[in-house]
């Protein structure tokens, strides 16, 4: 890992040296999730690492603990998968039980993930697609909403980019708000620029937004096209939706399986959308026909618009 360490990519080398010093077997996939990236790519990913090592702060070791935890984890759902050809969970109410109940769990897993989105390159070019071919698509004053904004990443970069001049996020737990909330501030978001509200989309106001996000949630729904279905009704005519899945993905809460990446297009384009752009980003290591070949991860971003 010499030459990222040596790249001048300060935000990139913390991380690396850090997860390294806790997770040494990692060094290995590491090599082979940046190896041929480009500079810009690689600029991406110091950037988002960055982030990473201000939301972590002092606690940046337990993060790629988890992280490393998390690996695990995946192994372990991963296994199940193969042998089964499905995901282990298959209602909301087990995920809650095993998963969303467990306050330490919780803990460990969202800091995993929020490692992942440099360690995997998959949710790398999604941040990259979303930033550039989303949030890049507005030329002039927009309002912005994320349902489920987590970790805040993706709404931290909406804040910071010149034409957005209203943000909200909507979460159906306040305890996740709050997280949201702290990570904003960690990033130096402008908090005034962003409202955080409880709202269940299928009992939402009255509002729409010029732009929506609903990033990595679908596959923890039983009835994902309900959701986009509610969602196209928080869009404005002419406005854009931002939606992120992966196919073939098992976790520990993942409920719905894409077998392919067509079948989230389609479910947007079902829930009322015309489709404006995707991106089918394989897993660290596969090239987007092998992923299809062996049915391996690809995350699958999709930009849609509302008629008018």
């Amino acid at each position: 890992m010499a030459m990222i360490v040596d790249s001048g990519l300060a935000g990139l080398s913390t991380l690396i040296d850090t997860q390294l010093r806790v997770f040494p077997a990692h060094a290995a996939y590491l090599e082979k999730r940046f190896a041929g990236d480009s500079a810009e790519e690689m600029a991406l990913a110091d950037d988002i690492a960055a982030r990473i090592c201000q939301i972590a702060g002092d606690d940046l070791e337990t993060y790629c603990r988890d992280y490393a935890w998390l690996s695990e984890i995946v192994l372990e759902e991963e296994l199940f998968f193969r042998r089964n050809g499905r995901y282990r969970l298959t209602t909301f109410q087990e995920a809650y039980d095993q998963v969303y109940s467990q306050r330490e769990y919780m803990s460990r897993y969202m800091n995993g993930l929020l490692m992942s989105q440099v360690w995997w390159r998959n949710h790398t070019a999604v941040m990259g697609f979303y930033r550039d071919a989303f949030l890049g698509g507005f030329k002039r004053d927009f309002s912005h909403l994320e349902v489920g904004p987590g970790h805040g990443l993706l709404l931290g970069m909406a804040t910071r980019t010149p034409h957005c001049v209203k943000a909200e996020g909507w979460d159906i737990s306040e305890a996740s708000l709050a997280n949201t909330q702290d990570s904003l501030r960690q990033i130096g978001a402008d908090i005034s620029r962003i409202d955080l509200k409880r709202v269940d989309i299928f009992d939402a106001p009255d509002v729409a937004f010029d732009a929506v996000v609903f990033s990595e949630v679908l596959e923890h729904l039983e009835q994902p096209l309900e959701a986009v279905r509610a969602l196209y009704q928080r869009v404005r005519p002419g406005g854009r939706i931002f939606i992120n899945a992966p196919v073939n993905s098992p976790a520990p809460d993942h409920l719905y399986l894409f077998s392919n990446p067509e079948q989230v297009v389609d479910m947007v384009q079902e829930g009322g959308f015309e489709i404006e752009q995707t991106l089918f980003a394989p897993c660290t290591g596969a090239t987007l026909d092998r992923a299809r070949r062996l049915g391996l991860t690809i995350s699958v971003a999709v930009i849609g618009t509302k008629p008018e």
